[in-house]
């Protein structure tokens, strides 16, 4: 099965390592989405605020600086309501899912994955 691509569905990505940031939206743009680029929640929220179109996903690190990725996501969710929310962790969706950090149903990619496996996930939560 080959890699699935974007429409130029506009992601918002919330990474604190900025090496990795740059590597996600270097990949989400090869795949064809339109990219929104934050280290951290309050910046994240800026470029919400500022951006004129639709926001279709945010992607963002479960334990983050500021406020965690559950929290940011609802927080979007309020300017945003069809926004989707993919959630990443260097922990496990055991420990993620077991604190109950995420809430159920949440869509989770465990990091480290490669462009593949983001690719298809973020197909998966698009068209859910």
């Amino acid at each position: 099965m080959g890699t699935p691509t974007g429409q130029g569905e506009t992601v918002l990505l919330v990474e604190d390592e900025e090496v990795l940031l740059a590597q996600i939206k270097h990949v989400l743009k090869k795949l064809g989405y339109a990219v929104l680029a934050a280290r951290t929640p309050s910046e994240a929220m800026g470029l919400a605020e500022q951006h004129a179109g639709v926001i279709d996903l945010l992607i963002v690190d479960v334990i983050m600086p500021e406020m965690n990725g559950r929290d940011l996501s609802t927080r979007l969710k309020e300017m945003y309501p069809e926004l989707s929310t993919l959630f990443m962790s260097g922990y496990t969706a055991n420990v993620v899912t077991h604190r109950d950090m995420l809430g159920e149903g949440a869509r989770f990619l465990q990091k480290p994955f490669s462009r593949h496996d983001l690719a298809v996930m973020i197909r998966e939560v698009l068209t859910r």
